[in-house]
Formats: structure tokens, sequence, C-alpha cells
């Protein structure tokens, strides 16, 4: 099975110039702690921008959360897989990064923003075994 039939698709991300605030909301509506900062016009992942990077690169920091860019404050370094992964692929991705999610990318050429992935997905397309042994991994360091 491959990750591009059990991640989310078509799932919220920012644009670079959503504030802080905007962001949080966005978290908050969605009931999120991360979200990808693309671009509108061909979603290139640029980062990705989450619940501790608002809290401690941002409002710790005296940035004004209304004026202020997440992508001021965002995590460049993601972890991603690739739509044609085999989830086997994608979980141990998951477990050498210790993560319970995976952006997922279109292809390895034009790495546009398609997707997410998490170990709920996995576990939801009757993957026990696998996602039994990937949170265990990820749990035990």
């Amino acid at each position: 099975m491959q990750v591009q039939q059990v991640m989310s698709k078509n799932p919220e991300y920012l644009l670079a110039n959503a504030t802080l605030e905007e962001a949080a909301q966005k978290m908050r509506d969605l009931n999120l702690g991360f979200l990808p900062i693309a671009d509108d016009h061909n979603k290139k992942l640029q980062g990705i921008v989450t619940d501790r990077d608002i809290t401690v690169r941002g409002v710790a920091e005296g940035l004004d959360p209304h004026n202020t860019a997440a992508a001021e404050v965002k995590t460049d370094k993601v972890l991603y897989c690739f739509e044609n992964d085999s989830l086997e692929q994608a979980a141990d991705s998951m477990k050498q990064a210790e993560t319970y999610r995976l952006v997922v990318l279109n292809n390895p050429e034009e790495k546009s923003f398609s997707g997410i992935i998490s170990l709920a997905d996995v576990l939801r397309h009757n993957r026990v075994e696998l996602s039994a042994e990937t949170a265990r991994v990820i749990v035990s360091h």
C-alpha cells in the first residue's frame, strides 16, 4: 500500500505572510499542533510552523502576533515522504525521526505539498502491527 492511499489529502496550510495570530487561530479551529507553510501558486513547501514555534520563537521573544509573519518563526527542517512511498517506508521515516506524522510531497522532482500522513492514518487502514511497532520505537526513545 502506498502513502497516497491513506494520507489526508488537501490538508490545510498557511501562506508565508499569514500572521502568528492567524496561524494560532487556524490551529485552534482545526485542532492541530502544526501547519505547513506553502506557496499558494504551486504549493511549494517553505517550512512548517508549530504551536511551539509560535509560543517559544514568537510570543516569548516579544514578537507582535498581530504583525509578525508565521514564516519568521517557522521550522525549516520538514520531515516528509512522497506519495508513492510505501507505508513501510513512511513508518521507517517516522521511527527514525521519532515523529507521528510526515508531510507528503507529490514527487521528488516537483516536491509540491500534497498531504499529511500520520500514524493514525496507517492504523485506520488496518496496519495494526506496523502502527504498533512504529509507536513502540518512537515511545522507547
